[in-house]
């Protein structure tokens, strides 16, 4: 038994030696509890909604400012025009309109009821739900405390509901823009590390610098399969998602196809780096893991809004390259929008790219010489 109890100790020692192993058994539980705790979440916090309103009385005001003060929603604009209502949507600036026809508050004095129309963006099928649901239940509540204040002729506002590209909210849209991105993230990043990393591991990679080869050579030779395999796992998609999901190209293909192409260089990069800073496989899959895929569907907006999120986890969110392809994605294939809506998110993952590209290229001949 002493024997047993030395042997356990000797394991207890090993463990508490290996820094990894700690952050393993408690850094990654801790990370997660956070992260899920406050990332999913059904709630709705600071929407941007923008208003349109052709009556401009003091029922239109108040429900206005009813809505802005909840907490759930934050005007970001007010339009003159039905047409501003799909440019902004489509610039991102506000997920929902909410329209007041003219003589709302004489309708409702002398017919008893009137209509507002709340048109959402059905590119995010759960937040737009939540969206409608909330802003036609603070109506509902207007309403209601108005007519029990004694006011004459205030009887019931109707919220008439619309969604805007994709009226039937179906789900895919949704999933299949996180779905590129994950794949991408999976096959170039993970995997090019992985890559690189077997032959550091087997010592392979040495006899393959002592060839004619340059090492530029040998680092582009490697990731090249993967860029070709990315690309038409690309065109492999959006072929199922139109010919299964009914969900085309609204926009330019060439363009979409383009940035991808800008996607699938950043992932790269980031699979060589990764490469560089891992002296093994299992260091490189658990990199790229908790790096790249956990945050990839948590933090980037694939799933859950990040404007729900608490301040620190946006900050962290704008770092990641998923965050901005998935808007890019969303835009071009299902909004039907040109560069002009996406170049900002096009050179942040330009500047990414061309950073992460030069800091592996450093750190990769740094560790072969």
């Amino acid at each position: 038994m002493k024997r047993f109890f030395g042997f356990v100790r000797k394991e207890f020692l090993h463990i508490f030696r290996d820094f990894r192993t700690l952050v393993i058994l408690f850094g990654i539980p801790v990370a997660q509890i956070l992260i899920f705790g406050f990332v999913v979440s059904t709630d709705l916090k600071n929407a941007g909604v923008a208003f349109l309103d052709f009556s401009k009385d003091e029922i239109t005001t108040g429900i206005t400012d009813r809505i802005c003060s909840s907490g759930f929603f934050r005007k970001t604009a007010d339009l003159t025009a039905y047409e501003e209502t799909d440019e902004i949507m489509k610039s991102g600036r506000a997920k929902a309109v909410i329209i007041f026809p003219s003589k709302f508050g004489r309708s409702l004095v002398s017919e008893g009821k009137a209509a507002i129309s709340i048109i959402a963006d059905g590119t995010e099928p759960n937040t737009a739900t939540l969206i409608t649901g909330y802003a036609s239940a603070i109506i509902s509540d207007f309403s209601r405390e108005y007519t029990e204040s004694g006011r004459p002729g205030a009887m019931m506002v109707n919220p008439e509901v619309r969604m805007f590209y994709n009226p039937g909210l179906k789900s895919h849209f949704m999933f299949v823009p996180g779905v590129i991105t994950l794949i991408l993230t999976l096959i170039c990043a993970l995997m090019t590390s992985i890559t690189i990393a077997r032959e550091k591991e087997f010592g392979t990679m040495e006899v393959l610098l002592v060839s004619p080869l340059k090492p530029s050579q040998i680092i582009i030779g490697k990731v090249t399969p993967y860029f070709l395999l990315s690309f038409i796992n690309v065109i492999a998609i959006l072929l199922l998602s139109r010919l299964v999901f009914d969900l085309s190209v609204k926009g330019s293909l060439t363009l979409l196809l383009a940035e991808s192409m800008l996607y699938i260089l950043l992932s790269l990069s980031l699979g060589i780096f990764i490469s560089t800073v891992a002296s093994n496989m299992q260091q490189a899959i658990f990199i790229s893991l908790i790096g790249l895929m956990l945050p990839a569907i948590l933090l980037s907006g694939f799933i859950f809004p990040i404007e729900n999120m608490p301040k620190i986890y946006d900050v962290v969110a704008s770092v990641l390259p998923p965050r901005y392809f998935i808007v890019i994605i969303k835009n071009i294939m299902i909004k039907g929008t040109g560069f002009l809506y996406v170049w900002k998110e096009t050179l942040i993952l330009s500047i990414m790219t061309i950073f992460f590209l030069g800091l592996s290229i450093r750190n990769f001949k740094t560790r072969l010489e």
